[in-house]
């Protein structure tokens, strides 16, 4: 089957991780890539030659239930093969909508994608990610990428294809807006991660563990109690099934259980250290070094042994 495999995500960065699965399933289809930007043209996102932009709907924001139409609107004229969207909040609800209105399977958070060229093919994370499921769905068809789980595409030539969809409708209405705190961090391209779990015992102390962040050249994450729970760092630090997946060279593991959740999101790390003081903590399976320890000695210690080989 030719045709094309088109990309779309409200988020630049995302767009160009979903960009590189779309390149692994179009190899396999005889397509091309297709970016598609909805409303006007963005910067920095490159597709394999062509820029689809479809032109109707305006605002600052595009919606999902928006961006579900303007797709299907525009999928049913150009007939692509798969529509790839990002595993965010929005192209979940996105992508479910617009398979509904083209009638079409799919398939949802998957990873390694590939093409047979009669269909789609792609991995996910079941069962809290203790269980990896392969998924096929025929084409045509609708996928969300799981974010973190691709590298950002490299920049292309393109030119731009305008196509009309007309003005679109959302039932939905903005009453408000209030800026949500950044984390100010990018877990996904970082190679070296200190991830701080429930062992540490005050938000004050996270100060320790960042600063042994800053000595590696790494950044900090956490697991999901200390983002949701306790609210100790914005959810863009959370590493896990429901959080970011991350793939960096070094993972330090530091008060952290290991939840089979939390596993799933940093299970392709290259080297994983870990220190907690229960030895048969889970975490240590997943490990490549472990220490058997109270983080408030072992950080330290650790710190200054950096410092002096500099």
């Amino acid at each position: 089957m030719s045709g094309d495999v088109w990309v779309y995500s409200e988020s630049e960065g995302v767009s160009a991780e979903v960009a590189s699965a779309a390149q692994d399933v179009a190899r396999g289809a005889s397509a091309e890539v297709r970016v598609v930007d909805i409303g006007s043209p963005r910067q920095g996102i490159r597709g394999s030659g062509v820029r689809l932009l479809l032109k109707g709907p305006s605002g600052p924001d595009v919606s999902p239930a928006v961006a579900a139409e303007a797709l299907a609107r525009a999928a049913k004229d150009l007939s692509p093969v798969a529509v790839l969207l990002g595993a965010t909040r929005d192209g979940r609800e996105a992508a479910s909508r617009l398979a509904a209105k083209l009638g079409v399977g799919c398939m949802a958070e998957v990873v390694k994608l590939a093409s047979d060229g009669q269909g789609v093919t792609g991995e996910r994370n079941v069962y809290a990610g203790k269980v990896v499921a392969k998924t096929r769905c025929q084409f045509p068809a609708v996928v969300t990428v799981k974010t973190g789980a691709y590298p950002r595409a490299e920049a292309l030539p393109e030119r731009t294809q305008e196509v009309e969809v007309g003005q679109v409708s959302d039932r939905s209405k903005v009453v408000g807006r209030e800026k949500k705190a950044a984390g100010g961090v990018d877990l996904r391209s970082a190679k070296v991660i200190v991830s701080a779990g429930r062992g540490v015992k005050k938000r004050e102390d996270l100060s320790m563990l960042e600063d042994l962040a800053v000595t590696m050249h790494g950044a900090l994450g956490c697991s999901r109690p200390l983002s949701a729970d306790l609210g100790w760092l914005p959810e863009e630090h959370h590493i896990g099934l429901t959080g970011v997946t991350v793939k960096p060279d070094l993972y330090l593991a530091i008060g952290i259980s290991g939840q089979l959740q939390h596993v799933a999101g940093m299970k392709d790390s290259k080297i994983v250290a870990s220190i907690n003081t229960d030895k048969d903590a889970p975490i240590f399976q997943a490990s490549d070094y472990c220490i058997v320890g109270d983080l408030y000695q072992v950080v330290p210690a650790l710190r200054r042994a950096l410092s002096a080989r500099r």
